[in-house]
């Protein structure tokens, strides 16, 4: 089973100038390449394989030979990063590849030759030991290592490991749960259960207010706009952990009490072209709350299924199955005509979507989600398979 694990870094000054040095170089050379290929087809139709990509390396070198300051595999695998790119816009998984700005994240990959000695880990190249400090130990082969610099100034590496496990067989047998997802309330559980909706944004939103107006006052290019604009980052990446702290204990609880999660597929890209509803749709991380949902019931042989965004879990009666015509958002309960049964609209959704999702495996199929994840071909399909080990921050902000 392949396990990927996030540490914070702290390099220092001579590493950090090594670090953007690296990621410069391999900016430059994806955007050379996206560019090449751009121009290549317009001329023939046709495309630049990885092979290609990779060929131009040598000659590159001779050219710019500031190319030489980034490891010679994190060059290697731009290629393949931008061919994986081409690849899922022709699958209609993604857009279009971008070119690749200095401004906002960075990072690089290492496809190998990364070991960890104690609290440090040796980086090939001329980046060398890296003070890492790891709350948690692994065992297992270290297939790809991505350092990553944050628009806050923080460093991290992704560790990708395979520990030799075998997937865990999925079981149905057990407790099962349907989850409707809400604003008011971030989720509510067939069993009855409410949980409120924490509305992190909301709760830094004058904090970020004012750092946004003191960015807005600075000059272009000065010194005091660059540290105006990494406060602003810090409070975009304060909210950020929250969230996911929130999600990732909210989520393990669910996985520890059931052994069937059922959850509604729903098309969050749909929902927040309602400008009404954007931020608040957005500040929830419905998406990211069912990825973790998905991978920690794999970790656990336990069964995650979705249960189609057309079913009108809302609007059926789960004692009778008798279907209303139409039921407004305001309306948060309604009386069944049928059986005159009083239901609770968010409940209802959930025992609904909970009895569907038992359906389709009384029935033996697979579940019901559209779409499919962004795919990682050639050496990296590995990823696919790979589920983020939970590490808390060694530091506070």
């Amino acid at each position: 089973m392949y396990r990927a694990y996030k540490f914070r870094l702290y390099p220092t000054n001579e590493q950090k100038t090594a670090l953007a040095k690296s990621f410069g170089c391999c900016r430059w050379y994806y955007n050379y390449s996206l560019n090449l290929c751009q121009e290549t087809y317009k001329l023939s139709g046709k495309s630049l394989s990885r092979g290609a990509l990779q060929g131009l390396l040598p000659s590159l070198k001779k050219e710019y030979v500031w190319l030489s300051d980034a490891y010679s595999q994190c060059l290697q695998y731009v290629a393949l990063n931008l061919s994986t790119a081409y690849k899922n816009f022709f699958d209609k998984k993604a857009g279009f590849p971008k070119f690749k700005s200095r401004h906002g994240r960075q990072s690089i990959s290492y496809p190998s030759n990364v070991k960890l000695e104690d609290d440090y880990i040796l980086m090939p190249g001329k980046v060398g030991k890296i003070y890492c400090q790891q709350e948690r130990k692994f065992d297992g082969i270290i297939k790809t290592v991505t350092v990553s610099l944050n628009p806050d100034g923080k460093y991290f590496a992704a560790i990708l490991v395979d520990d030799g496990k075998e997937n865990p067989t999925l079981s149905s047998e057990g407790k099962a749960v349907g989850i409707d997802l809400g604003l008011t309330h971030f989720c509510i559980t067939s069993n009855g259960s409410k949980f409120d909706n924490p509305r992190h944004h909301r709760k830094h939103a004058h904090n970020l207010k004012k750092k946004q107006q003191s960015l807005a006052r600075k000059q272009k290019g000065s010194n005091t706009r660059l540290k105006a604009k990494k406060l602003v980052a810090k409070i975009h990446s304060k909210i950020k952990r929250v969230r996911e702290d929130f999600l990732h204990k909210l989520s393990r609880k669910i996985v520890n009490e059931n052994q069937v999660v059922a959850v509604e597929n729903l098309n969050v890209k749909g929902m927040v072209r309602n400008h009404n509803l954007a931020k608040a749709i957005s500040d929830c991380g419905w998406g990211q709350f069912c990825t973790m949902l998905k991978y920690k019931c794999q970790w656990d042989g336990k069964t995650y299924i979705e249960v189609d965004r057309f079913f009108a879990s809302s609007k059926t009666c789960n004692v009778c199955l008798n279907k209303i015509g139409s039921l407004a958002l305001d309306v948060r309960s309604w009386d069944c005509a049928k059986c005159k049964t009083h239901h609770d609209r968010d409940i209802n959704a959930a025992l609904n979507i909970r009895n569907e999702a038992l359906r389709i495996l009384s029935l033996g199929t697979s579940d019901t989600a559209n779409g499919g994840n962004v795919s990682q071909p050639g050496k990296t399909s590995v990823l696919l398979d790979a589920v983020p080990r939970e590490v808390g921050n060694p530091t506070p902000l």
